[in-house]
C-alpha cells in the first residue's frame, strides 16, 4: 500500500507498505532515500550491481543514486518512508558549492544511519499529508536541506562541498530589499527562488545568508511576519479571522490559528474584537 504525495517540482514523499515478496523500482532521474520504518525485516537489497543481505531495522536508510534501478526481496511485510529528490535540486546545490563540486555524484549506500535525513523526511511527509499548508517556501527549504545533506554526507567527491554552509550574511542593502519584498508580498505565495532573486543570490546561498543575517530560517521569518500581520488586522476589530488569514497569506483560518498559537501563544479569537 502506498500513501503517495507529490510535491513541488517533482519532489515526492511517500509512506510505502509492501507485503512479503519482491519489490522492483526502475532507474529514476533523481536520488531516492528509502528509510526503513517499524519492526525489523530481513531482506536482500540490490542497487544496480551491488547487493546486500541482512536485517533492516527502524531508521536504516538506503540511498539510491540517479539512474540506478533497485530491488528488495522480503520474507515478511515492510514499511518505508521514500523520498524522491529530482536531479535539479542536487545540480543547483552542487553548482553553488563551486567548480570543485562540478559533476559530483551521490553514492549508493545500504543501511546508513542519519538522523538529519530522518528528520527532513518526516517533516516533508507531515507537510505533504497535511496538504502543504505552509506553502511552497517551506517545501523548497526542506528540499534544499535534503540536497545539502546528501551532498555533504554521500557525495563521491566532497571537495568544495563544505562551502555549501555559506559563512556570509546578507549585506545591509540586500537584506532591506528582501524584507521590503516580503512585506509587499505577504499575501502572495512566496518562494525561496523568487525571493533569492531579489537579493541576487541562488536559493541555497540566500537560505544560508538570510539565516545568519536574521537569526532564523527564511520560512520561519515569513510565518512570523504573517502571524504578526494577521494580529494587527484582528486588533483593529474590523477584520474577520478568515479575512485576516487570507490577507496575511494563510490558506485558511485554521492554519492561522495553529501558527498564531505557536508564535504568539494566543488564539485569533482572543485578538479579534467583533471578528468571528
Amino acid at each position: 500500500m502506498v500513501t503517495p504525495v507529490a510535491m513541488a517540482d517533482g519532489l515526492r514523499a511517500s509512506l510505502i507498505r509492501d507485503g512479503p515478496g519482491v519489490v522492483e523500482a526502475p532507474a529514476w532521474a533523481g536520488t531516492k532515500v528509502v528509510i526503513h520504518v517499524g519492526k525489523p525485516v530481513r531482506m536482500l537489497c540490490t542497487h544496480g550491481d551491488e547487493r546486500e543481505a541482512g536485517l533492516a531495522i527502524h531508521g536504516d536508510i538506503d540511498i539510491i543514486p540517479e539512474g540506478m534501478p533497485s530491488r528488495w526481496e522480503m520474507t515478511e511485510p515492510d514499511t518505508a518512508l521514500v523520498l524522491c529528490l529530482p536531479a535539479a535540486y542536487l545540480q543547483a546545490m552542487a553548482a553553488d558549492a563551486g567548480p570543485d563540486a562540478a559533476g559530483v555524484r551521490i553514492q549508493s549506500r545500504f543501511r546508513a544511519r542519519d538522523r538529519q535525513l530522518e528528520h527532513i523526511g518526516w517533516a516533508l511527509l507531515a507537510e505533504a499529508d497535511a496538504g502543504s499548508p505552509s506553502g511552497a517556501l517551506y517545501v523548497e527549504s526542506l528540499a534544499a536541506a535534503l540536497a545539502a545533506r546528501l551532498l555533504q554526507g554521500y557525495a563521491g567527491a566532497r571537495a568544495g562541498i563544505a562551502r555549501l554552509a555559506a559563512n556570509q550574511a546578507l549585506a545591509g542593502r540586500q537584506l532591506r530589499r528582501v524584507l521590503a519584498f516580503v512585506e509587499e508580498n505577504l499575501a502572495q505565495p512566496l518562494t525561496l527562488r523568487q525571493t533569492a532573486a531579489v537579493a541576487g543570490l541562488s536559493a541555497s546561498h540566500f537560505k544560508a545568508q538570510f539565516r545568519r543575517a536574521a537569526g532564523m530560517p527564511f520560512h520561519q521569518y515569513v510565518i512570523r511576519r504573517r502571524v504578526e500581520r494577521a494580529a494587527e488586522l484582528l486588533r483593529t476589530g474590523k477584520t474577520s479571522i478568515s479575512a485576516a488569514a487570507l490577507e496575511a497569506g494563510f490558506c485558511h483560518a485554521s492554519h492561522l490559528a495553529a501558527q498564531m498559537r505557536r508564535v504568539l501563544g494566543v488564539r485569533p479569537q482572543e485578538l479579534a474584537r467583533g471578528g468571528e
